[in-house]
């Protein structure tokens, strides 16, 4: 069968619900809007017309609506990935406000709770659930989906499908694939930031059509961009300075972004030393104090957050008056993300840049962190070819992610875009993904279980149940010993497992996800692959650095900030407006918004604090490089490379450091103040 989304349009809704204008009561009785916003009533048209599409909405713009409106005129379920708990949870709480039945399947449902809405979904109670998108290579998740007709898939944050954040979630890439293999007739995919190029990649990847691509302009008229250049020596007290204005000028709330935790946790005190509250947020807190942050700011109790990047995807607080960004932001796309967090109201809100270059080498480091090394990657080809050679299972590769990350070196984020690439490339394909371990806990005596199913069933689950080894509550059950009954079936196991606990005869705990590939051992066999992989790496990672770069040149621009980031998001708002005249009425020949500092007259230059950061001796260098090597020394298979030296010296995490404790040697990260390229220049040149 076709999938529509891939060629073929799907079949359109209802003649009852094809006229928008019939839709008007219920926009006005659920959702309490007396009419569109812009963008939402020409996507949501299309998409009860059996149109795939793409709608680019600027943040707070009400991209939810066009999924949650059509969803009620739908017949099956509509599906949403959705990247961050957080989002899920507040989109939720929005729908339950307004009457509509939605779950999610997520990390935080204990005992029966997921049972319950899966219960709920196939009997067409729940219209809308919501999953990240990892949960598809869950084993349980997909038997369930497969099992359910799915009207749409919605595909929040979309631009993580292309160029731009891959290594966010890898494994959006695969959506388009997922989307097939479901055969789900409808997508719409929403982001508030794209390019054009990853505009037309979001779309080609879906087969959306350009007529179907919704984008009502990035510019928001109520923000106010201002570039601050500051000596890091003077930045905390112009941040004080700056938020105590704010504070006096209008009330609301704020973000400070930081790059590093430790930052975050430093600048929070030292507001509060100054009699600002505020508190610092990072990914380091465990998730009940998080929440609690995150809580507590909503609620109004904390009027600023310190936060690195961890907070603000599922920020959606209308009254956040200013977003100051402590450091650099990551690219301009980080930095259109995070002001977009500000002035959701439409009131005026003010974003602060307090910008200088100390914190450049930390911002190209992240990149240079998440490239493999080129023996990482080939560590990973030879495990491969050795476990299929090995194996008993002919061409079958098997993988727990945190074991592999270890064993090849290579950070859990960037493997997991490496294996992406691996599938991309038809060098694996994914079969599978299994629990490696199940644990069973009976609510009520075995035989009071066993008696209740006819006797081909009974014989069934004492099968199960013997093939599992109870000690006081738990049981573990041992599928390779219940599986040598070549008439059992694993998918069956599961699904009376499933059954029991839906039954609430049974608790079922799993864990160990472990993913199963084929091998193609041909496209395995290409002597070309690891440099292919490597460079694909590598020119992500100029791509990155070349990103931050122009990251650095938009601070500096003597044109306006605001047109300048507008045209970057391909928005033609200020070409096709006459904002800015001459006396004779004219359009003159550069757009200005006259809310921006280059408006004012405040062109920013950006310089180093201290130009010149003094270097290590030789001698020093050359001395933490033999500790590493001491510390390392038979732990690893092929000699420390030179990018391991530059890691450990820039004081980047992989994980041979973190499992051997390299932070504790004297030489780590004693060039954290330098560019990485300059550490790698250095450090080529001792070798000389």
């Amino acid at each position: 069968m076709t999938n529509p989304t891939f060629g073929q349009q799907a079949p359109a809704m209802t003649q009852q619900v094809r006229q928008i204008s019939e839709l008007a009561p219920s926009l006005k009785k659920i959702f309490g809007f007396d009419g569109f916003r812009p963008g939402q009533e020409q996507t949501i048209a299309q998409l009860l017309n059996g149109q795939s599409s793409l709608a680019i909405f600027p943040t707070g713009s009400g991209k939810s609506l066009c999924y949650q409106l059509t969803a009620l005129h739908l017949p099956h379920l509509t599906l949403v990935v959705s990247p961050l708990l957080a989002l899920m949870k507040d989109q939720l709480a929005f729908l339950a406000s307004k009457g509509i039945k939605a779950a999610s399947i997520d990390s935080t449902l204990k005992g029966n709770e997921a049972q319950t809405v899966m219960a709920g979904v196939r009997d067409g109670d729940i219209k809308v659930l919501m999953v990240s998108v990892e949960r598809f290579k869950n084993e349980r998740f997909r038997q369930f989906i497969e099992s359910v007709p799915v009207s749409m898939l919605v595909v929040d944050e979309a631009h993580c499908i292309s160029e731009w954040g891959h290594n966010f979630r890898p494994d959006y890439l695969k959506l388009p694939s997922y989307c097939q293999a479901l055969k789900i007739p409808l997508v719409l995919l929403l982001t508030a930031t794209a390019t054009r190029k990853v505009k037309m990649d979001m779309a080609a990847k879906f087969a959306i059509r350009d007529e179907h691509i919704v984008q009502t302009g990035f510019y928001r008229a109520n923000l106010d961009l201002s570039v601050v250049p500051v000596s890091s020596v003077d930045k905390n007290a112009c941040l004080a300075q700056i938020i105590a204005q704010q504070s006096a000028q209008q009330q609301g709330a704020g973000i400070v972004y930081v790059t590093l935790q430790h930052s975050a946790e430093k600048v929070a005190q030292y507001l509060s030393q100054q009699g600002i509250n505020a508190c610092a947020y990072h990914a380091g807190f465990d998730s009940d104090t998080r929440s609690q942050i995150q809580q507590d700011f909503m609620a109004g109790k904390i009027q600023v957050i310190v936060a690195t990047i961890a907070f603000g995807m599922g920020i959606d607080k209308s009254d956040i008056r200013f977003v100051i960004h402590y450091d650099l932001p990551k690219s301009i796309e980080n930095y259109s993300q995070e002001i977009g967090r500000a002035g959701r109201d439409g009131t005026p809100a003010q974003c602060f840049t307090l910008a200088n270059l100390d914190g450049l080498n930390t911002v190209e480091n992240f990149v240079y962190g998440d490239t493999p090394e080129y023996a990482g990657i080939e560590m990973l080809l030879n495990s491969i070819k050795d476990e299929v050679i090995t194996t008993a299972y002919d061409s079958k590769w098997e993988l727990q992610i945190l074991q592999l990350s270890n064993a090849v070196n290579i950070k859990q984020l960037p493997l997991k875009t490496l294996l992406v690439q691996l599938e991309l490339a038809g060098v694996i394909e994914p079969l599978y993904a299994y629990f490696a371990d199940f644990k069973i806990k009976l609510l009520k005596p075995k035989d009071e279980i066993l008696n209740s199913f006819n006797e081909q069933r009974k014989d069934f689950l004492q099968r199960i149940f013997n093939a599992t080894e109870f000690k006081k509550v738990w049981g573990s059950l041992n599928f390779d010993r219940l599986l040598q009954d070549k008439s059992i079936e694993r998918n069956r196991v599961i699904a009376a497992l499933e059954y029991l606990q839906e039954q609430q005869l049974i608790v079922l705990e799993t864990k160990g996800m472990t993913e199963v590939f084929k091998i193609n051992l041909d496209e395995l066999a290409d002597p070309s692959l690891c440099q292919t992989l490597s460079d694909y790496f590598k020119d992500n990672e100029e791509k990155e650095i070349k990103r931050i770069a122009a990251l650095v040149r938009f601070f500096q621009l003597d044109t306006c900030l605001t047109v300048n980031l507008a045209r970057y998001f391909d928005d033609d708002f200020f070409d096709s407006k006459r904002l800015d005249t001459d006396d004779s009425g004219e359009s003159g020949t550069v757009p200005q918004c006259g809310h921006c500092s280059v408006c004012r007259g405040q062109v920013a230059v950006l310089k180093r604090s201290q130009e010149n950061t003094p270097w290590p001796s030789d001698e020093t260098l050359k001395q933490g490089m033999t500790e590493l090597a001491e510390r390392l020394s038979g732990k690893i298979k092929q000699p420390l490379s030179l990018e391991s030296y530059c890691r450990f010296f820039a004081g980047m995490t992989v994980p041979l450091f973190g499992r051997n404790k390299v932070r504790q040697l004297s030489g780590f990260a004693i060039c954290e103040q330098q560019r990485y390229q300059a550490i790698r220049d250095k450090l080529a040149s001792l070798a000389d």
